[in-house]
């Protein structure tokens, strides 16, 4: 077996050099801000330790990457009901479509495109005060990642606020056939907020551990799902995690993975390890570019892909 902490240095170099790094989100003003010249990555094995190298210790907006941690949790309030609001097949369009929400009456085609995502945060808002939900939403993460530290990047958030126009009508719309049951505007805050939960690569892929390993952390032994459900997240993150990319991910890395327009990567190799790359950068798919790339070198590397080494 190869030598991890080589495996990750060497990645983590040839990343540093890169001249193609993508383009920040520029559409979020506080992301456009972001210097795209940073890459930081960090893998936790099945016996706890730790790996890491460039800037995985600087914080960065998760955005997309909490629709998993979101994803989890409404299905543990309410199960497999859950599906008659939100799909679970690729969507093969940009993630904020609204063409393809139209065709298909207002039910998100997966829980991992903008509209599937707004319809689960609104699953989690029902019967709590807006805080009530968000603050249930960070302190799953703080428990996953069991670090007290997580935050929520409050510039961020307003930020995608004032410039959330796309989303608001996919909410609006997914309201006018009964998909959202609470007001647009407090489902709405608490998807903005938990978008900008501000985290580092270590602290993502702690929070990853329990789909590496049949739904228990390891690090306590606590059961967060059942191994039934970690398989089926595991199935949507691959098949659905990369919006219309995830097919070329899927082709190239080989492993279940949830990306994040602020330029995270988690990615997961089922009894192996739990895998959060970062770099701002992205593709004209919306994922980080050399946050992919770094991860195809790993499973090349270490012969992590689910289809076999």
């Amino acid at each position: 077996m190869p030598d991890l902490a080589l495996v990750i240095r060497d990645i983590s170099e040839e990343m540093a050099l890169r001249p193609d790094r993508g383009a920040v989100a520029d559409y979020i003003p506080e992301l456009a801000r972001i210097d795209p010249n940073q890459f930081g990555m960090a893998v936790i094995d099945a016996e706890g330790r730790v790996f890491a190298g460039g800037d995985s210790e600087t914080p960065f907006s998760i955005q997309s990457v909490s629709k998993v941690f979101t994803l989890t949790l409404a299905l543990g309030m309410v199960g497999d009901r859950l599906w008659k609001r939100v799909g679970r097949e690729p969507s093969g369009n940009p993630f904020n479509s609204i063409v393809q929400l139209e065709r298909e009456r207002g039910v998100p085609r997966n829980p991992f495109i903008n509209a599937g995502a707004i319809a689960v945060t609104d699953v989690i808002l029902s019967g709590h005060a807006p805080r009530e939900a968000l603050g249930e939403i960070l302190r799953f993460l703080q428990f996953l990642a069991q670090d007290s530290s997580i935050t929520i990047g409050e510039t961020v958030a307003a930020s995608e606020k004032r410039t959330g126009f796309r989303n608001t009508a996919l909410a609006n719309y997914m309201k006018s056939f009964g998909v959202i049951d609470n007001p647009v505007d407090f489902t709405l805050g608490v998807y903005f907020h938990h978008c900008a939960i501000a985290m580092n690569c270590r602290q993502l892929a702690m929070a990853g551990r329990f789909l590496a390993h049949n739904g228990i952390n390891p690090s306590t032994g606590h059961s967060v799902v059942s191994a039934e459900r970690a398989r089926r997240i595991n199935a949507i993150m691959l098949t659905c995690g990369h919006y219309d990319g995830s097919g070329e991910f899927a082709y190239r890395v080989g492993l279940p993975g949830k990306s994040g327009v602020g330029g995270s990567i988690l990615a997961i190799a089922p009894g192996k390890a739990s895998i959060a790359v970062w770099s701002p950068g992205l593709d004209a798919a919306g994922n980080s570019h050399l946050g992919r790339i770094a991860l195809e070198r790993l499973t090349q590397r270490m012969g992590w892909s689910v289809f076999g080494a």
